[in-house]
């Protein structure tokens, strides 16, 4: 397949709200801006919208469709002349749009030899909103009058400091045990990677300060003491890092002075004792619809440290993607990892018709995964089974009962999309996958996703359909037999408690929680995987991603929770209803002012407490092809909730934190334009 990029074809897409009684349209305009006509050729696009192939279209007829990606063919011996417009109206989409990103992020003509020709392509224009199209985080500037006289985000426990001392030159931590000397070296390692040009770690000879660590009984595993006295700075501890937790303290004060010396000071004396309010306090990533490179992903764990989040959930495997090596299936990486024109996996959410993605080598992730533990935070991997398997199943097709008939199809709009639970290949390929994956995660919690599986999965199997005899009857059975060919709309609102593919659901989840269990693993799921209630409470966790009532319910079931609600905690969620924002907000809007305010356990009882592991704010990254758009979406709502999980609510202050959030790094380093 030939790849080029002519400039005289541009593709403009256009959103038409419902209006006056008029119905919806999303129209495609491809323009021949050349000097030749144009023939043979099919349009394909891609973007979080997804067309309804069942649906009108005029200008064009829809002849492939897989999720987000579409096909237009034009007319039968339909030519596109010099300067001509070819126009396409859509009038049936999956939901109707209400951001800029929501339209097509990528385009290309498929020609009858098999080439491919790539569009210049405009981001999606709504006929009712002229405004500036928003990318970049939103610029928090310090005030002159900040309510407090020290930067530090999250805020500590308890802050006693005064009086001001002439800023140093940056800090030579001494340490008087292995553990101290971790944390300093990490703590270089981290300033390193988001503030290498400012000097925070230096040497005595270049005018830095001695900053002591010293190990001290009586504090917990991230607490710490950080005291000030003349020239004396201490740091007080008993683990690695809790030193590491005071030195970004330290270094937070020391930016806020050297950057705003009208603002904040540099104490002379005082002391910050401080421990979190929560133990697990994360971030998780999606990789899988769009591909973030091993060196983004340090940069990112690099952030989380320098906001005190200890733990990150990375999601390695979708529909659209398989990113994790596994010697046993080299195909799940060689066909699952890949998007493009003629691939198993065609371009999807932006993709280009040439072949694009990646994957992580284990060699990759064992470097991930210690440089995350150096920092404080560990990594829980997440191979989302048994839906969201689209891509496996075109690496592994083992996986689906090969005499199944019909079509179920996902929330996403992907056909088949679900490993079958009936068949024992299915359960040696996992148990097999696992143990590798085992290998490279050391701290033991393997997240199993167990999300959105379709009302009618497996309804065509005929293994599958004997299975569910065997353990629920032929009523059942018979029922579910019934749901062929089931498209499912919304996310996940379903209620599938009872259904046949609960019912297997369940019990693929309880074999293979038992298998992660006897190789000394917790596993993790989201909350679907409480259906039916057969995974072992004590050696499980639920990503709570509803709504706070379906937390505390679960939490009341005895299951330990992690709470991210879609509507607050996502932050693929746009941050306001503008069409001028990027994202989506199919759950909700949130700015960082409602995520900050935010009460995870508003109306959660005391035994229903007890149960709470934490909070964790969660990337989907289809919207967010542009980096800008990440960095727009994450900061400094990701600094929001790292405050929530750490300070006490009595302590919160959003005045406080407005004021102080400019100062927390980006990812990208992309402010708003």
């Amino acid at each position: 397949m030939s790849i080029s990029r002519p400039k005289a074809l541009r593709l403009e897409t256009l959103w038409n709200p419902p209006a006056d009684g008029k119905e919806f349209s999303y129209v495609l305009r491809l323009k021949n801006l050349g000097t030749e006509p144009l023939s043979n050729f099919s349009l394909c696009v891609s973007g979080p919208g997804r067309v309804d192939p069942a649906g009108r279209v005029e200008g064009a007829t829809v002849s492939q469709r897989l999720s987000n990606f579409t096909e237009f063919q034009p007319p039968a011996n339909f030519v596109l002349d010099a300067g001509e417009t070819w126009t396409i109206s859509v009038y049936a989409l999956s939901w109707q749009f209400r951001h800029w990103t929501d339209g097509a992020t990528s385009g290309y003509l498929a020609l009858s030899d098999g080439s491919t020709i790539v569009l210049t392509i405009e981001p999606t224009r709504s006929s009712v909103s002229n405004a500036p199209l928003k990318r970049g985080a939103e610029i928090y500037p310090v005030p002159i009058n900040a309510p407090v006289q020290v930067s530090i985000i999250p805020w500590p426990n308890h802050v006693s400091v005064t009086s001001r001392r002439p800023l140093p030159a940056g800090f030579a931590p001494q340490a008087q045990s292995a553990e101290g000397e971790a944390a300093a070296r990490n703590f270089a390692a981290l300033v390193e990677h988001l503030f290498a040009v400012e000097g925070i770690v230096r040497s005595e000879a270049e005018g830095a300060v001695l900053v002591a660590l010293k190990d001290a009984a009586g504090f917990g595993p991230e607490a710490y003491r950080l005291s000030f006295e003349g020239e004396a700075i201490t740091i007080e501890a008993s683990s690695r890092t809790g030193f590491l937790y005071g030195l970004v303290t330290l270094g937070q004060i020391w930016r806020g002075a050297r950057l705003h010396p009208e603002v904040f000071q540099f104490p002379a004396a005082g002391e910050i004792v401080d421990e979190p309010s929560m133990g697990w306090r994360g971030l998780h990533l999606d990789v899988a619809r769009q591909f973030y490179g091993a060196a983004e992903v340090k940069k990112l764990l690099a952030v989380l440290a320098w906001n005190k989040l200890n733990r990150f959930h990375w999601h390695l495997s979708d529909d659209e993607a398989w990113r994790v090596e596994i010697d046993a299936y080299p195909d799940l990486t060689a066909v699952g990892a890949w998007r493009g024109h003629g691939l198993a996996v065609p371009p999807l959410l932006g993709s280009s018709p040439a072949r694009t993605g990646g994957y992580y080598t284990k060699a990759a992730i064992c470097e991930i995964v210690a440089h995350g533990k150096s920092f404080g935070v560990e990594i829980v991997p997440e191979i989302d089974v048994p839906g969201h398997c689209y891509a496996m199943l075109q690496a592994i097709p083992e996986l689906r009962d090969p005499a199944e008939v019909g079509s179920y199809y996902s929330v996403q709009g992907f056909p088949d999309n679900c490993i079958n639970p009936a068949r024992e290949k299915t359960y040696e390929i996992i148990e097999t996958i696992l143990s590798e994956l085992i290998e490279l995660f050391p701290f033991k919690i393997i997240h199993l996703g167990a999300d959105e599986v379709p009302l009618g999965a497996w309804s065509g199997s005929p293994e599958a359909l004997e299975r569910l005899r065997s353990v629920a009857g032929n009523e059942v059975a018979d029922a579910h037999a019934k749901r062929l060919n089931v498209v499912t709309n919304t996310h996940g609102a379903d209620d599938i408690h009872g259904s046949g593919a609960a019912i297997l659901q369940a019990e693929f989840l309880s074999r293979v929680q038992r298998f992660l269990a006897s190789k000394g693993c917790i596993t993790g799921g989201w909350e679907e995987a409480a259906h039916g209630d057969v995974i072992d409470k004590s050696k499980s966790y639920l990503c709570s991603w509803r709504n706070v009532e379906v937390s505390a319910e679960l939490a009341e079931r005895g299951y330990q929770i992690v709470v991210c609600p879609g509507q607050v905690y996502y932050l693929d969620m746009a941050l306001r209803p503008d069409w001028d924002e990027p994202g989506a907000s199919w759950a909700g809007t949130s700015d960082a002012e409602k995520l900050y305010n935010f009460d995870p356990i508003g109306g959660w009882t005391a035994i229903q407490k007890q149960k709470l592991l934490g909070i964790q704010a969660c990337i989907w990254s289809e919207p967010m092809t542009d980096r800008a758009v990440f960095d727009r979406l994450v900061f400094p709502r990701l600094s929001a909730l790292a405050e929530t999980g750490w300070t006490k609510p009595s302590s919160k202050s959003w005045e406080r934190f407005r004021a102080l959030a400019g100062l927390m790094p980006l990812l990208y380093g992309l402010q708003q334009s």
